[in-house]
């Protein structure tokens, strides 16, 4: 697997070793993964050499990528995002398919579907409509994908995730994390009635353990959430709780706050402030026989 030294790839190796899969990490550099082995790949891009990573594997779960984070500072992130998120995919999706892989397991974003939902719920069957360049790499992998699968013997499994939530996370959550932890006054304290689905790491690595093996999850692309929809403020309080700190709010009335953000050129963190974004997980549950830890 990739990512093994990642927010998901820490939790998610040590459930897999738990049920009995020995599992390769494949990392940038040599390090402590907890993996069952270790393969060194260097740099990942367009370019890596994995084929010795990937003899004799029966599944891979690609969990590496470029992460989404709101300020930017690369000169180009469309290009940074596409070279570790789409290039680097591809190109281990068709080394893994040459070596005789079976399964291809794919984390990409529920960005690929949208932003917002204003009431109608993400399924599976909508339009994409990547809305950042961080959603457009990983659509644009899957995209790839699903080309090199189709004429070989490879299945492939895609996985888009909200945003998640666990300890120490890694991008917009992570810079969330950073401004509490400052006792940075956050301006979000009157968005009380949004409705947003997040995803924990228990419940994306339950849902990545059942479908290494699961028949219903063949060449197919899963929604997933805790399946409870919070608002911002919410998310914040819970994400301060897990860490045992206290958010502080400033109670900007949400109108306000959105027209604000709008006007300095930041409508997209409008819209993820301020706006829904709820997620059908109806054909994840029925295709699996997979019910969220959360709601059990």
């Amino acid at each position: 697997m990739t990512g093994a030294t990642g927010f998901v790839g820490r939790a998610l190796v040590a459930r897999l070793i738990g049920e009995g899969c020995i599992v390769r990490a494949a990392t940038r550099a040599k390090t402590t993964t907890g993996a069952s082995e270790q393969a060194v790949v260097g740099e990942i891009d367009g370019q890596t050499d994995w084929r010795e990573t990937v003899q004799q594997v029966d599944f891979v779960v690609h969990a590496a990528g470029r992460a989404h984070i709101l300020d930017d500072k690369a000169s180009n992130p469309l290009k940074a995002f596409r070279t570790s998120n789409r290039d680097a995919t591809l190109r281990l999706a068709r080394q893994a398919s040459d070596a005789g892989v079976r399964r291809f397991i794919f984390i990409s974003t529920i960005g690929v579907n949208g932003s917002e939902t204003a009431g109608h719920p993400l399924t599976i069957g909508g339009t994409p409509q990547p809305h950042s360049p961080y959603a457009q790499s990983k659509w644009e992998a899957e995209i790839g994908l699903r080309e090199i699968t189709a004429g070989s013997e490879m299945e492939h499994v895609v996985i888009r995730p909200p945003l998640i939530i666990g300890r120490d996370p890694k991008g917009n959550l992570g810079t969330l994390l950073g401004a509490i932890r400052k006792g940075v006054p956050l301006p979000f304290g009157a968005v009380t009635r949004n409705r947003r689905d997040l995803v924990s790491l228990d419940t994306l690595n339950d849902l990545i353990a059942t479908v290494v093996d699961n028949p219903g999850a063949s060449n197919q692309t899963f929604l997933v959430s805790d399946g409870s929809a919070v608002s911002t403020r919410q998310i914040a309080e819970e994400l301060a709780r897990l860490h045992g700190l206290s958010a502080r709010f400033l109670p900007v009335p949400p109108s306000l706050l959105g027209a604000f953000l709008r006007l300095i050129g930041k409508a997209s963190l409008a819209s993820q402030l301020c706006g829904d974004l709820e997620i059908d997980m109806a054909h994840t549950r029925g295709a699996l026989n997979w019910t969220p830890p959360s709601l059990l």
